[in-house]
């Protein structure tokens, strides 16, 4: 059964900081009930999330400081799409920044929210295949640790302590069904 979309009765900005902006929401249901709603705000351009396939049995993951966790996270390379970008620049100049990979073919295999009911981000999960040594300059505070995992071993990722992210299980799930290992 189809639902009627809420009225927007009101919307307006609670708290703004340099990463995060709240919004409030008065909204209407087809019922007749009115609820107030808070939400985050993400980026209109969303973000990227990269599965660099350096072979038919190898991807290319990296460690960084996941400062949410207060711990080294294990994952793919991801990062915003910056203004003016598309998803698949944006995929394309991650890939060089986080992994030293440029790929010459980039592909969306699905854009996933974060947070349906308090976030309105996007991240494209993007396979990047035929991929040549060519790294850029990017924006991480210390040099990223890259490291090249049999796609075979997945159930060993999905056990490691350091593999917890959601959009990063995500995108593994969409990797091997696309490969025909689930």
């Amino acid at each position: 059964m189809s639902k009627k979309t809420p009225t927007i009765l009101a919307e307006n900005i609670t708290a703004q900081s340099r990463i995060f902006t709240v919004q409030k929401q008065e909204l209407e249901f087809s019922n007749g009930t009115q609820v107030s709603y808070e939400r985050l705000l993400g980026s209109t351009d969303g973000a990227v999330l990269i599965i660099p396939l350096l072979d038919d049995d190898h991807v290319l993951l990296i460690r960084e400081y996941g400062a949410g966790v207060g711990r080294y996270e294990l994952g793919f390379p991801k990062g915003k799409v910056d203004p003016g970008e598309t998803w698949k620049e944006a995929s394309i100049r991650e890939s060089q920044e986080e992994v030293g990979h440029l790929p010459a073919t980039v592909r969306l295999l699905d854009s996933v929210s974060l947070a349906a009911g308090y976030m309105t981000h996007y991240t494209h999960i993007v396979l990047a295949t035929d991929l040549t040594e060519d790294d850029a300059e990017g924006d991480e505070p210390e040099p990223l640790e890259v490291i090249k995992w049999h796609l075979s071993d997945w159930h060993a990722l999905i056990q490691h302590p350091e593999f917890s992210e959601g959009r990063a299980y995500a995108a593994l799930m969409l990797l091997l069904k696309e490969r025909n290992y689930i």
